[in-house]
């Protein structure tokens, strides 16, 4: 199918993009265009203009910046996931991005693209809430930092204003925890049944800190707190972390649909994040 016709402007700086949203009042921001472009075809969307961030420098790749590892919002999933600094001190993100859709996918979708499109079935807005990331945008009044935690607040709805753009993502890098991402699908390059991205981290045999965040679970990307509480300070055993995930799917909203019901994806992501945690404890 044929979209829409639109506008096309490919700005050479955040600035210049920042603008021509501000100035459209129906605007869409091309990252990657993974998700942008299937929907336009199908004409579930109809922007009036198409902002390409693909001529702004500066907006991809990877550095470490004292304490925190930075990653410009324009980098690929594919140089996400080859990334020596990403492998080490950010390796669930690294393992999760090499999973997204399929090698073509990887090599033009884009990490901001997909944190920014918000898609609950995404892998990457889960671990980045198990990660603690920060969110840097720019908009008129220059840059500000949101929380992942504050990041996604609907289905498909982020804290982006309509005229501010994700530049960065940055990771506090923290040494001592182990990682995994586990998830369901019913084929290759399709999307997660459910998702979970884990970090642990143990003591003299027991677990001294978890985090856990489950992928298309309810409309944004959801932290276990609960499963969290009960994994921090338990034996780092298969029995004891069984026994802790039994609450994994508290203050979740699971849909029914074509792919699962509500309750297989409770019980889906009660398995699988038993599974996570044991594998990134290795046991």
């Amino acid at each position: 199918m044929i979209p829409v016709a639109f506008d096309y402007l490919k700005p050479s700086t955040v600035e210049e993009a920042v603008a021509a949203l501000g100035a459209s009042e129906d605007s869409k921001v091309l990252a990657g265009g993974q998700s942008l472009l299937p929907v336009l075809r199908l004409r579930l969307a109809a922007p009036a203009l198409l902002v390409d961030l693909g001529g702004v420098p500066g907006l991809s790749g990877v550095r470490v910046d004292g304490d925190t590892l930075v990653i410009g919002a324009m980098t690929t999933h594919a140089e996400v996931a080859s990334s020596d600094l990403v492998r080490r001190h950010a390796p669930l993100l690294a393992a999760a991005a090499a999973t997204v859709g399929d090698r073509q996918v990887r090599h033009r979708g884009t990490l901001g693209g997909s944190l920014a499109h918000a898609d609950p079935a995404a892998d990457l807005p889960a671990v980045a809430a198990a990660l603690d990331a920060t969110y840097v945008v720019q908009g008129p009044a220059g840059r500000r930092s949101v929380a992942a935690a504050d990041f996604a607040v609907d289905l498909f709805t982020t804290a982006l204003a309509p005229d501010e753009v994700l530049v960065e993502v940055r990771l506090s890098i923290v040494d001592g925890w182990s990682t995994h991402y586990e998830k369901f699908h019913r084929m290759a390059q399709a999307w997660a049944i459910v998702g979970v991205a884990v970090a642990v981290s143990r003591s003299d045999g027991t677990i001294s800190g978890a985090r856990v965040a489950l992928t298309n679970m309810g409309p944004v990307p959801h932290r276990a707190v609960e499963v969290e509480a009960a994994l921090t300070g338990a034996p780092a055993t298969a029995e004891a972390v069984a026994a802790a995930c039994v609450s994994v799917s508290a203050g979740t909203s699971p849909v029914d649909d074509l792919t699962a019901s509500a309750d297989y994806r409770r019980d889906l992501a009660r398995v699988l994040t038993g599974r996570a945690v044991c594998q990134a404890l290795g046991i």
